[in-house]
Order: C-alpha cells, then structure tokens, then sequence
C-alpha cells in the first residue's frame, strides 16, 4: 500500500543574518521553530500577534528553572524533558510531538517549537515531523528546515535517530 504524502509547502529562500538565530522561523505554514528568546516571560504580545496558540517547550530537566511555560493561562505547552546529548532517546518522543501539533492544526492553531536555542533538540523534533508528514528523508527535511532557519545543528546521536525513522 502507498502512503499519499501532501507535498511540501513551497519556499520564499530569505537572506539569513546572524540576529535572526534570535528569532523564530515559520518553517511550515503555523509551525514555527525558535530559541527560548521569542517565549520568555516579556513576548506574549509578540507570540499573540504571530497566532501562536500552542508551544512545544523543549528543555533539560536542568534548565527548567529558567526555560519553562511562562503563559500556561494563554498558551497551551507541552514539556519534553530532553538532554542535548549524544546518547538522548530523541525518537520516543516523536508521536507525541507529532500528536500535538496535528490537535493544534485542527483547531487552526498555530506552533512554537523552542528549546534553549532551537538549534538541536526542537530542530530535530521539527524535522522529525516534517519527514513524517512530507515522507521525506532525513537530509532532505533538514535541507528544507535548514533554508527557513540556518543556524540548525542537531547532534550526531539526534541526526542517526532521525536517519533511522
């Protein structure tokens, strides 16, 4: 049986400027892919004038003193628990992460995936999700991921997972 995977969005290439690994990226249309910067305690107007109804905080148990839900009254979160480590089990958290977003989308929402810098962690569960909903590969999704938001690099132990999917 053949899987019938939606094409990807198509892409408007942006010059990237360093400042930018600052802010968040729309990678596809209502999922956005940042650092913890754009959801800090002082970024609510922002995250409300983008749409942003949901976020995917991703942290280390060792940073949720200061990466953490800083509007759980006004914004839905889930919190993943997820050490920037070569060795970190990335993959069982994909359904879930996948799972909320799609509940997001059906309810016309629109998403933040963030860790500390959105570089590594939320960067691999934002392509993980890209392979699973484009049928893509993995060098392919990150290629694709990679031209909304340059400054990406997940770790080795991040990227065989993701090779493996």
């Amino acid at each position: 049986m053949e899987i019938d995977f939606p094409s990807v969005p198509p892409q408007e290439i942006v010059d990237w400027e360093y400042a930018m690994r600052r802010e968040m990226q729309e990678i596809v249309p209502n999922l956005y892919l940042g650092p913890y910067a754009t959801a800090n305690k002082n970024k609510l107007g922002y995250l409300e004038s983008i749409g942003i109804t949901d976020i995917i905080c991703v942290r280390h148990t060792a940073e949720a003193n200061f990466i953490k839900p800083n509007f759980p009254e006004k914004i839905r979160y889930l919190v993943l628990n997820v050490a920037d480590i070569y060795t970190e089990n990335i993959i069982q958290y994909f359904p879930q992460v996948k799972a909320f977003i799609e509940d997001s989308f059906a309810r016309n929402g629109k998403v933040l995936v963030h860790g500390n810098a959105g570089m590594s962690r939320s960067a691999s569960l934002v392509i993980a999700y890209i392979m699973e909903k484009y049928g893509l590969s993995y060098r392919d999704a990150f290629v694709y991921v990679q031209q909304k938001r340059f400054c990406i690099h997940p770790n080795e132990g991040f990227v065989q997972q993701l090779h493996e999917c």
